[in-house]
């Protein structure tokens, strides 16, 4: 690569200045160029309204997106549960390094588990599918809209405002510190609380034309089993037509040539929900449908998702099955249940 300090665009959290710097490392070792951070503030940074409120499509997004087009910087590092299932015309999302951690997890002072904490205990979550979430494990519980930093959300907690916070673990594990100190943490299993679409993934985005020294460095970053199984799982978002801020999780994970995806529609207060769990070939051939847990009471997905998805592309292959995974779930009615984008 030609000299010069390569400008990665992120946003002025704590939590997205130490993912962005994890990524910066490992940019640099493989490009032997410096990375040096550029901070930039998103509308979800300054607007202190529910993001329910304010609609979660792209508000940590678009100001950095922006700053990309505009060529102030190189690169930009996304949590890509946060990102728009649209890619804007002119940039790429170049590499998807190895997911961490995709579950949530419970914070509390003493370590009583959800489904056990007594009635009225609040909740601080902002996010409306935790908040369904939350109902489906113990109704007796009260949420209430939580925004800012993890380090203020905690402190809510510890001051004992809250009595438990939801929290996702991949950014529990990527702050520097012990940011839970003397607090609890329960951790929430896939199986019966599955995640948003791309949850515990970064997205390294680009520009289209950027140079092609560029590109393949951050090839380098990418992680093939990652990629497809957060392809799936946006694919289903972006079937069921509504934003990142819907009452929904999607998670799949990768085994061989079989994905596993689990979906999840959520009706916002009253523990209604319809869901899929599904395992499909990515090449044609077997696709087995695996009968649903009782959190998926309505689902018990059979289908042909992959039959006619193109085995030499699996992440075709993935999108496809998601979109299935979609179909499926609006079949079911899930549409009743999630509001429009």
């Amino acid at each position: 690569m030609t000299a010069g300090a390569l400008r990665l665009g992120t946003r002025r959290s704590a939590l997205a200045q130490a993912q962005s710097g994890q990524v910066a490392q490992a940019l640099e070792q493989v490009s032997g160029r410096r990375v040096e951070l550029v901070p930039i503030t998103s509308e979800g940074d300054t607007n202190r309204a529910s993001l329910s409120e304010i609609g979660g499509q792209g508000v940590f997004a678009t100001a950095l997106r922006d700053a990309l087009l505009r060529g102030e910087c190189d690169l930009l590092v996304h949590s890509l549960k946060d990102l728009p299932t649209t890619v804007p015309d002119g940039l790429v999302i170049a590499a998807i390094p190895a997911r961490a951690d995709a579950r949530d997890v419970a914070v509390t002072r003493d370590g009583t588990p959800l489904h056990e904490l007594k009635a009225g205990s609040t909740i601080g979550t902002g996010s409306p599918r935790r908040i369904a979430q939350v109902h489906v494990r113990n109704p007796r519980l009260r949420t209430v809209d939580l925004r800012g930093n993890v380090d203020s959300r905690l402190q809510r907690v510890a001051s004992g405002e809250l009595d438990a916070v939801i929290l996702a673990a991949a950014g529990l594990s990527r702050l520097e510190g012990d940011p839970i100190g003397a607090l609890k943490v329960e951790s929430l299993g896939l199986a019966e609380w599955p995640t948003a679409p791309g949850q515990g993934a970064l997205a390294v985005e680009t520009t289209a034309d950027a140079p092609v020294d560029l590109l393949a460095a951050l090839a380098a970053l990418d992680d093939e089993a990652t990629r497809i199984a957060v392809t799936a799982e946006r694919a289903v978002l972006a079937g069921l037509d509504s934003g990142c801020q819907a009452p929904m999780a999607a998670h799949a994970e990768l085994s061989g040539a079989d994905l596993r995806v689990r979906a999840v529609v959520y009706a916002p207060h009253d523990g209604w929900r319809i869901g899929i769990d599904v395992t499909e070939a990515l090449r044609p051939g077997t696709v087995e449908a695996e009968g649903s847990a009782e959190e998926y009471i309505q689902a018990n997905g059979r289908g042909n998702g992959a039959d006619s998805a193109d085995g030499a592309d699996p992440i075709a292959a993935a999108r496809e099955i998601g979109s299935s995974v979609a179909h499926r779930l609006l079949e079911r009615g899930a549409a009743d249940l999630l509001p429009r984008s």
